[in-house]
């Protein structure tokens, strides 16, 4: 069966919404390269994502080009195994008790942190590129 725009409009894409230091907001799918817009408020994005992401797919369709489906959650165990320098570990480990939490939780903490500067910073990347 030949999926149509609406068919993959209607798929859970993953919308990544990053508000920007003017208080206005970008967003880009993630399975769609260069799929993203911009809006002034958090009300119009929504609008402006789902043409980005129609615009997106018609293009590819028509091009015969294949439309990359959603990422499912379930592809993510939650789990993986870093090797690491036993003192890196030692210093990991002395932190998290200072802050009174598990390893597990400080280092989580720690790499959501960085996983966010990471993309604020693609994103003012992004920003002025255009």
């Amino acid at each position: 069966m030949k999926m149509t725009v609406e068919d993959y409009l209607n798929l859970p894409y993953t919308i990544e919404v990053i508000r920007d230091e003017s208080g206005g907001f970008f967003a880009k799918v993630l399975e769609l390269p260069g799929c993203m817009t911009q809006a002034e408020n958090f009300a119009e994005l929504a609008e402006m994502i789902h043409d980005a992401m129609t615009a997106w797919i018609e293009t590819a369709l028509a091009d015969g080009d294949a439309v990359p489906l959603p990422r499912q959650i379930e592809d993510y165990s939650g789990k993986f195994i870093v090797r690491l320098p036993k003192s890196l570990h030692r210093d990991l480990t002395l932190l998290a008790k200072e802050e009174g939490v598990s390893l597990n939780a400080f280092v989580s903490h720690t790499l959501a942190q960085a996983a966010a500067r990471k993309r604020q910073t693609q994103h003012n990347r992004h920003l002025t590129m255009n």
